[in-house]
């Protein structure tokens, strides 16, 4: 199924999707967070190698997600629904 632009979304269907993601922010800052514990901890440990960006991959693709969140924070702020 096709992701709907931002645009498209009736504005129920974007605060759901804002509800959906609001609880995600907390478990992606809590990964995001130790993902770069596990780089840091690696790198004091065992010096600059794979497993130290090994983390820091997966820490920039949740990162990323984040977007997602602001673009749709956006959206319901230039249509004045809260």
């Amino acid at each position: 199924m096709e992701q709907k632009a931002l645009a498209d979304l009736t504005d129920e269907e974007l605060l759901q999707e804002q509800k959906k993601l609001k609880s995600s922010n907390i478990t992606n800052a809590f990964l995001i967070g130790t993902f770069i514990g596990i780089a840091v901890y690696s790198a004091v440990k065992n010096g600059i190698g794979f497993f130290t960006f090994f983390p820091l991959f997966f820490a920039y693709i949740l990162f990323n997600n984040g977007k997602k969140a602001r673009a749709i924070k956006e959206e319901i702020k230039a249509r004045n629904l809260k």
